[in-house]
């Protein structure tokens, strides 16, 4: 395995390689996206390191092979953090390391916050990388108005490598904040609940956090003690006839969101799971349709309803049973009946892709198959 150390290592490497190459951070989401053609690994690991956190400015910029955990704890060191509340995979994919920045960018991961926040490119506020030719590209900055040329920042995230290695990004941040609250309704079915999560979305209660599991509905608040007080009696008159509990210390909250975030209700399991962003409304109809089908399936439901992850037997593609939906279905996990793991795209899309790949990487050398 390669590991460069510097951007000039990176680029000398990428300028002389002539084979395919698989791109690795932290080793933490190899599972994630379709197969890598390649034979030979490129480590980010040695592009480590915070080179700028200015909590006045709200700003951090690192490098991008830094394990997440570092940032994490250089920014609680400061009370701040990173919007889009980024997921841990291990637990999901049963996989071991320290999850990397660049390895978040990569696959835009985003959190339940992301109904609030925006996702993780919606944070990213500039990037530097090495495309397929060893050149260094750099888009962006330390300042949210950028508005100077192509935003190659946000085409960056999400692109699972294929247009180039990063080598630093900068994010905006956010304070931590003073207090939150977990107003959870009990007893209610997949539509009931969503049906609930979307009262409290569209109420002026300010939501941050959305979730559907296992008959129980929970909704998140944030901010300033007196604020989330007054919001959380808000939503207690709002679902005054539904069974509700309410949970305000801190500590509980962040553990019960993280294994929301990490989709933890499924990390014992041995089924294929499946990652949907369709419209709030048609999670429960995706489910019912799987059920009449005679599939077992089992559903968590985030960012309102509008991300669904389902569990089912490994033998089964749902894409098969699931024709007509309107958005996007990935497999995180499993076999999935020999499926494709990306989304299947339009004939349009896939040519935009292919036309980007081939200009950041016309050699063909970069994660080569892993969007399909």
């Amino acid at each position: 395995m390669i590991a460069p150390t510097t951007e000039a290592e990176l680029s000398e490497f990428l300028s002389d390689v002539s084979k395919p190459v698989r791109i690795v951070g932290g080793g933490t989401r190899l599972g994630l996206g379709n197969s890598v053609h390649a034979k030979k690994s490129l480590a980010t690991s040695g592009l480590s390191g915070i080179t700028l956190l200015e909590p006045a400015a709200l700003t951090l910029v690192v490098q991008s092979g830094t394990p997440l955990k570092d940032v994490q704890k250089a920014l609680n060191e400061v009370n701040q953090q990173l919007p889009f509340e980024p997921m841990d995979h291990c637990d999901l994919l049963g996989s071991e390391g320290n999850s990397t920045i660049g390895g978040v960018v990569a696959c835009n991961i985003s959190g339940s916050r992301r109904i609030q926040t925006g996702a993780c490119r919606d944070s990213l506020i500039g990037v530097r990388f090495v495309d397929g030719m060893g050149t260094v590209i750099k888009n962006g900055g330390r300042v949210m108005k950028n508005v100077t040329g192509y935003d190659l920042v946000k085409l960056m995230a999400g692109s699972y490598g294929t247009l180039g290695v990063m080598t630093e990004l900068s994010f905006k941040l956010l304070p931590k904040p003073e207090a939150s609250a977990s107003i959870i309704l009990h007893g209610l079915n997949d539509e009931r609940g969503i049906s609930a999560l979307c009262k409290a979305l569209g109420s002026p209660n300010d939501v941050n956090g959305a979730a559907h599991l296992n008959d129980e509905t929970l909704i998140r608040i944030e901010g300033f003690n007196a604020s989330v007080a007054y919001r959380t009696e808000a939503l207690k008159r709002l679902f005054s006839g539904y069974e509700i509990s309410v949970e305000t210390n801190t500590n509980k909250n962040n553990k019960l969101w993280n294994s929301i975030g990490n989709v933890s209700v499924f990390s014992k399991t041995k089924t294929s799971i499946w990652r949907l962003s369709v419209k709030p409304t048609s999670g429960p109809k995706i489910m019912e349709t799987l059920l009449k089908s005679g599939i077992k399936a089992e559903a968590q439901y985030d960012w309102g309803g509008g991300l669904v992850y389902l569990s089912v037997p490994d033998n089964i593609n749902i894409r098969d049973h699931l024709s007509d939906i309107q958005g996007h279905i990935t497999l995180v996990r499993g076999n999935g009946g020999g499926a494709e793991a990306m989304p299947i795209q339009s004939k349009l899309i896939k040519g935009i892709e292919e036309g980007l790949r081939k200009k950041f990487d016309p050699r063909n050398i970069l994660n080569v198959g892993i969007m399909g």
